[in-house]
């Protein structure tokens, strides 16, 4: 199985920490975000990884060179420009010519993406698009209310919604008909797909997942990480799946 990570990205959200390491290079305990990403991969039938990059690149070039020591093949796609959240996928054309999966470099995940790409094959999707149920905690009591008139106060409730968990299963057509060496972002594209009536399927993963792109969701990766190391000896990821519950946004 082949997989396509998204790691070009600068990372503004948490500077000062990517003003040197880029994201997905900034560590988890004692690994890197994308050491855990490319572990997971593997134990799930990934053996070709690409990495599409732009911000520093040649730190995720002499880190992992060909990948033989994390069990993979890894190849570099370089953009010269910013290319958005889907765009690079442009510059891998002809080069990838089965389904795949695409994934951003700043997620943590213990996601089975065999079992993803056994339902993509069975629905017959053109794309199908991880979702994930999230909380948020809001900080403000909510008024119900009926013709102006208060009937209960709910002191800071929590709501939830279905959203894009940034990891995709697609099929080679969908590069042949991006524009070359252009910025599209993926929320474009799969809304244009979905004009055009393409078959744009749901994948709800209830397995552990989690965004860093923001310093409190990375500092609440780093406490799981200590914490699940003091009780067991197995990958953080795999020990203790939860309901995840976010105090920002999860973009």
């Amino acid at each position: 199985m082949k997989a396509v990570i998204m790691a070009g990205g600068l990372g503004k959200r948490l500077r000062p920490l990517t003003q040197i390491i880029p994201k997905p290079l900034l560590p988890v305990g004692d690994r890197s975000v994308l050491e855990i990403q490319i572990h997971n991969l593997k134990e799930h039938g990934v053996d070709t990884i690409f990495l599409a990059l732009g911000y520093r690149h040649e730190l995720f070039q002499a880190y992992f060179g060909d990948g033989s020591n994390w069990g993979v093949r890894i190849y570099y796609s370089i953009e010269s420009k910013p290319l958005g959240t889907a765009g690079p996928l442009s510059l891998l054309r002809g080069i990838l010519d089965e389904p795949f999966l695409v994934m951003n470099g700043d997620i943590l995940t213990n996601l089975d993406c065999s079992r993803l790409a056994l339902n993509h094959l069975e629905t017959g999707a053109y794309i199908t698009v991880v979702t994930k149920i999230v909380t948020f905690p809001l900080r403000y009591g909510v008024i119900d209310h009926k013709d102006n008139r208060v009937f209960d106060i709910r002191e800071k409730p929590s709501i939830s919604a279905e959203i894009n968990a940034g990891i995709y299963f697609m099929n080679p057509e969908v590069i042949d008909a991006m524009p070359t060496n252009t910025a599209v972002s993926m929320d474009d594209l799969l809304r244009n797909k979905i004009y055009e009536n393409y078959q744009i399927s749901r994948f709800l993963l209830t397995d552990y997942w989690l965004d860093i792109g923001q310093e409190d969701d990375y500092q609440m990766a780093n406490d799981i990480v200590s914490q699940n190391n003091s009780q067991t000896n197995g990958t953080p990821w795999q020990s203790n799946p939860q309901k995840l519950t976010l105090s920002s946004s999860t973009s």
